[in-house]
């Protein structure tokens, strides 16, 4: 029994350790295949190139999961798939781009790069919230019984221990194919990271009278970081879109009194003395006709 139970092992180690190969070559190729669209479209515009890519990347992917599991009958590791590009997109960073960026977003790229391998390892050896037979207590998955239950989308009741007052969503247990498990509050099973995404409660804010410990504090502050990020991202990318239609830049928006041409001068009004001088924008030519410019810029 304990050879028989080292040679699973072994041979699940030799399977994991073949995906990840196969993932690693696929990771190659699919970067190769999209250097094909700068090659042969440099001429084109950015947003041209950009929708090439992704048709050449989903044309890639497809085809090349079909060979994959139809002529060569080989397995990926989706994971594996994510991790090997992030791997990738470092490498090529320290080899042509690090020598050209300034130490302090050096530091800050890397270190978001360590955090996301530290986050993906994180949520490939986490539990998702796998139902136990029986009491909180028992380690006995609820999953011993897989072959006789046929419907495996049916909700089931939870342990007597657990409350299903509140919101539903995170109490409704549902079975997992992939994990071959009942999961608690499972909204799907992600491909990408290798587990099953719940919605659940989070207990880091809800736990007034205990005082968070440092690795809660920095969760709050990172996820807080994080939301500041997106903010600042969005209301970025609704300036320049603003900037497109009107046809200014930032530059001359905010420097408009160095530029004579965006300054209207107002002769003084009765009782003034000096004469005003007002913003105008000679580049804006309506929105339409401003976006084309824009794109042409780009062509």
């Amino acid at each position: 029994m304990v050879e028989t139970q080292d040679q699973r092992k072994h041979l699940s180690q030799s399977k994991s350790i073949g995906r990840c190969i196969v993932s690693c070559i696929f990771v190659f190729l699919t970067q190769l295949v999209l250097t094909l669209v700068p090659r042969f479209f440099s001429a084109s515009s950015f947003l041209t190139q950009l929708a090439f890519s992704a048709l050449l990347l989903l044309l890639f992917l497809g085809f090349g999961g079909w060979c994959r599991r139809r002529l060569l009958q080989v397995r990926a590791s989706a994971p594996a798939f994510v991790f090997f590009n992030i791997l990738f997109i470092w490498g090529f960073y320290v080899s042509v781009i690090r020598q050209a960026v300034p130490l302090l977003n050096d530091a800050v790229f890397s270190g978001e790069v360590v955090f996301l391998v530290i986050g993906l390892y994180s949520i490939l050896t986490s539990d998702p919230g796998i139902v136990t037979n029986g009491s909180a207590s028992s380690d006995q998955p609820l999953n011993s019984s897989v072959s006789q239950v046929d419907n495996h989308d049916e909700e089931l009741e939870l342990p007597c221990h657990e409350s299903t007052e509140g919101s539903g969503l995170g109490t409704r247990v549902r079975y997992c194919r992939t994990c071959k498990a009942y999961i608690k509050g499972l909204d799907h099973h992600c491909p990408a990271f290798g587990n099953c995404i719940v919605a659940a409660k989070s207990g880091i804010l809800d736990r007034p009278s205990m005082e968070p410990t440092l690795s809660e504090n920095l969760a709050v502050s990172t996820i807080l970081f994080m939301i500041l990020q997106l903010v600042w991202q969005v209301v970025f990318v609704i300036w320049h879109i603003y900037c497109v239609c009107v046809n200014i830049r930032t530059d001359e928006w905010i420097k408009w009194k160095k530029y004579p041409e965006f300054q209207l001068l107002v002769q003084p009004q009765p009782g003034q003395s000096f004469a005003n001088i007002r913003f105008r924008n000679p580049y804006d030519k309506g929105i339409l006709q401003n976006v084309e410019e824009f794109l042409a810029l780009r062509a």
